[in-house]
């Protein structure tokens, strides 16, 4: 498929059944359509030259459908935001979300009642599990009763990974600001660990699972950093400044694996 449009060799085989394409040509061709309107037109034309019963059978369902649609109201403004917002959150997020501020907000009032941690600051501590909590509520095939819908569509793959992933650091990140900024945190020693355990996490989904990778990576950080430092009462090397450049390192580690890897999210197993 080039750049702009796809090749008549795709759309002439998409018209026939698509058997002959491979999965990723017909996983590519549908996401092209989706806003190509000159592939959709030659398409059309595909399939009336080539599955004329194909044809028939949709201008007679078009036939009955039009005068019903010309006839619908227009969708109420209310429920068309709802649609665009559904293209960022699923319902099961938000309980997850307010969850997540709610430790985040917790964890603050903690830090400012002197709880008897040392100079450990538990925003600091909690920062980077807290979006991969969100993140594995948003991926959790339990928690998402339209999951193979969700999965079957031709934007499922890294194209969703990364708008759900936004959608939940767009609420943490701003609560993690606010905490950082009352106890004066600087904003580079929670914000980059936070991205760098994000990227790290949507990095192993790509293996076994977005949920799964999140549950194993906030596992890992309780184990290896969390109960040590609050055994210790003091800040370990993870969270001071000086590991500012590893956590660097790992958030384009991670990044760099999920560009590479963008094609794993298209399968219904990053939904495990």
């Amino acid at each position: 498929m080039s750049v702009e449009h796809a090749s008549m060799r795709i759309i002439d085989g998409y018209a026939r059944g698509g058997a002959e394409l491979a999965a990723d040509e017909v996983w590519a061709l549908e996401a092209h359509l989706e806003t190509c309107r000159v592939c959709r037109d030659r398409l059309s034309d595909a399939v009336a030259a080539q599955a004329p019963t194909v044809a028939a059978l949709v201008d007679s369902v078009w036939s009955g459908l039009e005068p019903q649609l010309a006839a619908a109201a227009p969708m109420p403004r209310r429920r068309y935001w709802s649609a665009r917002l559904s293209r960022w959150l699923t319902p099961t997020m938000v309980p997850w979300l307010v969850m997540v501020v709610g430790v985040t907000l917790l964890a603050l009032l903690f830090d400012l009642s002197d709880t008897g941690y040392g100079e450990v600051s538990l925003v600091l501590l909690l920062a980077p599990v807290l979006p991969v909590l969100g993140v594995a509520a948003s991926w959790a095939r339990g928690l998402d009763p339209a999951y193979e819908l969700t999965a079957s569509v031709p934007r499922a793959g890294l194209y969703l990974v990364l708008r759900r992933t936004a959608s939940v650091l767009a609420m943490v990140v701003p609560a993690l600001a606010v905490g950082g900024w009352v106890t004066g945190v600087m904003v580079a020693q929670w914000l980059l660990p936070c991205l760098a355990f994000t990227s790290a996490t949507l990095a192993l989904g790509g293996v076994i699972g977005v949920t799964r990778a999140a549950v194993a990576m906030a596992g890992a950080w309780a184990a290896v950093v969390l109960a040590p430092t609050l055994a210790a009462a003091r800040t370990t090397f993870a969270l001071q400044t000086g590991s500012l450049p590893v956590w660097g390192l790992i958030l384009a580690l991670g990044i760099g694996v999920v560009i590479a890897r963008r094609g794993a999210y298209s399968v219904l197993g990053t939904h495990r």
